[in-house]
């Protein structure tokens, strides 16, 4: 198998550590690497915020769930979609830009996951796990503050890398769904019941659809976590005067 697929076919979240010190060049392959992400007309709408302080990495660690691992690990990396610096570099030409809106700010978001996965697998290529922390956009309001984030710039996604245990390395991948439930030709399908339930067979085993289904509704979807991310993200957002109004925007 050609080596960049089996990096890719091999890469698994790593959330346990040995401590061992990322040399400075390598950190630095990693940073080159995200750099050169796709991006949208070449604008990079994003910025790299490399945590080293402890006491970050430490309230970091707090608000996003209160995960230790985070501040054990040697590298921690938030990507920002940052819709100011192209803001004010317009201004500063005296373009009289529009503000930031939500096109704007889900480009930039798109621009900073892209950069955040090129890190990603570039460091599995280096024998570095790593793993996406979804939490940074629950409490976003205090990652402002931890970050000193101005308006218009938002943590899109946040990354800890460090060298895995052994334990980790030689722990199963989790599964993904079969590519006929996720690849389409041409337009959308929606699933059946029966496509769904077989969709997700291979995950519910014994426990049956119906049980597993209602436990991971209850643990992920109704949690009390995605609700304030969702509540967290929209106050956010009122810096790029989104409406949030009952029954939908009006078009």
């Amino acid at each position: 198998m050609d080596r960049v697929l089996k990096v890719l076919s091999e890469r698994k979240s790593v959330r346990v550590f040995t401590g061992e010190r990322i040399p400075e060049e390598t950190v630095e392959m990693i940073l080159e690497s995200s750099a050169r992400a796709p991006t949208a007309g070449n604008q990079q709408l994003y910025t790299v915020l490399r945590i080293t302080d402890p006491g970050k990495k430490h309230a970091l660690s707090i608000s996003c769930d209160h995960q230790p691992f985070i501040e054990q690990a040697d590298l921690v990396l938030v990507f920002c979609a940052d819709c100011l610096k192209w803001y004010n570099a317009f201004a500063f030409a005296h373009c009289e830009p529009r503000k930031p809106e939500a096109g704007d700010l889900m480009l930039a978001v798109s621009d900073a996951c892209i950069a955040a996965q090129n890190a990603v697998i570039a460091a599995e290529a280096l024998g570095i796990g790593s793993c996406y922390i979804g939490d940074i956009m629950e409490n976003a309001g205090e990652q402002r503050e931890i970050l000193s984030l101005p308006k218009y710039v938002f943590p899109a996604a946040m990354v800890v890398f460090g060298y895995p245990t052994q334990q980790q390395k030689d722990r199963e991948r989790t599964p993904r769904f079969a590519r006929k439930y996720i690849v389409r030709e041409n337009a959308y399908h929606v699933l059946s019941e029966e496509e769904t339930r077989d969709m997700f067979r291979e995950r519910t085993g014994r426990e049956g659809f119906d049980k597993w289904m209602r436990a991971f509704c209850e643990r992920k979807y109704e949690s009390d976590f995605s609700r304030e991310m969702s509540r967290s993200v929209r106050k956010y957002l009122e810096d790029f005067e989104l409406a949030f109004k009952a029954g939908g925007d009006e078009g």
